[in-house]
């Protein structure tokens, strides 16, 4: 059955082309997904069908029908895993940077969720769907680390109740520019989509939802700081929208800062490195402990 999605344009948008804007309001999907499915008569504006290139303007109602065809079989991929933890229930893996957690349009191989499939069979939780069967939570393409996927239903219900709870355990190591001057603190900042560009997170936002960072230095360079940060919340880019806001973005993040980075590291340093949660089943509280990627010990050492 197809799916009917829509929305109503804001003062932010007026003027800008209709494929832009929904590209921005509905993640899932890239602009040339978008356009793609404007050609095939399938978006509305106030009723009437539109093109890719038309401007909208403040208070239009948009539709858009998206058929059924457009979501594949996602395909199992033989593709190795480096797995902290696994059980029956629930499997710890430690993402390479440059790997997507869950395929989306126009990027349906060679994700997390892939490997996970062809590693764990039929035994994946299917609450989240086709397209993120066993995704409870995730994290960036370039952020490395620790994520936890779930083998039943069961065992995503307890584990997602737990993130949602904010009792699962997330600590991340990262490099950020600039010297920090206090060894510890606590960011406390709403974080919400960025009025300005809506594929970016921003803090502090007015309908922006509760987060709260704490961090501490663990050691200091001339130009940088290594620092462990511990997740009382999970928003959307956290620790990247946090760090960036006391004017310490993290080393490498294209996105939250504008500096010309002098390491080449695609994308930010930002690394999962422990995942503490009670398990589903048995109740004892399991921790998974992440090595740092190489590039990131590398980096450590020229630092130094």
């Amino acid at each position: 059955m197809d799916k009917v999605v829509g929305f109503k344009v804001t003062e932010e948008f007026e003027g800008e082309r209709i494929d832009k804007v929904i590209a921005e309001l509905y993640d899932p999907f890239s602009r040339s997904f978008i356009q793609k499915i404007i050609s095939m008569g399938n978006v509305t504006a106030s009723g009437k069908v539109v093109k890719a290139s038309q401007k909208v303007s403040q208070g239009m109602d948009i539709e858009m029908t998206v058929p059924d065809l457009m979501v594949p079989n996602i395909e199992p991929e033989d593709i190795p895993l480096d797995i902290l933890y696994e059980d029956e229930d629930v499997i710890v893996v430690n993402k390479p940077k440059g790997m997507v957690v869950h395929p989306a349009a126009g990027h349906y191989s060679g994700t997390l969720v892939n490997a996970l499939m062809y590693h764990c069979k039929d035994s994946l939780s299917g609450i989240n769907g086709i397209m993120r069967p066993g995704i409870v939570h995730r994290i960036d393409k370039d952020t490395t680390g620790s994520i936890i996927a779930c083998k039943n239903d069961n065992a995503h219900i307890s584990i997602a109740e737990q993130l949602k709870n904010h009792s699962i355990n997330r600590v991340y190591h990262a490099i950020c520019a600039g010297v920090i001057k206090d060894d510890e603190g606590t960011i406390n900042s709403p974080i919400g989509r960025n009025p300005k560009d809506r594929k970016k997170m921003a803090t502090p936002v007015a309908d922006g939802k509760e987060a709260i960072t704490h961090y501490k230095v663990l050691q200091r360079f001339k130009d940088y700081t290594y620092v462990e940060c511990k997740l009382e919340t999970g928003r959307t880019h956290q620790i990247r929208v946090h760090m960036a806001s006391i004017n310490h973005p993290l080393l490498g993040d294209e996105v939250y800062s504008s500096r010309k980075w002098e390491y080449k590291t695609e994308g930010q340093t930002l690394h999962a490195k422990i995942l503490g949660f009670v398990h589903p089943v048995t109740g004892e509280y399991v921790e998974t402990d992440a090595p740092l990627p190489d590039y990131f010990t590398k980096l450590l050492t020229i630092l130094r």
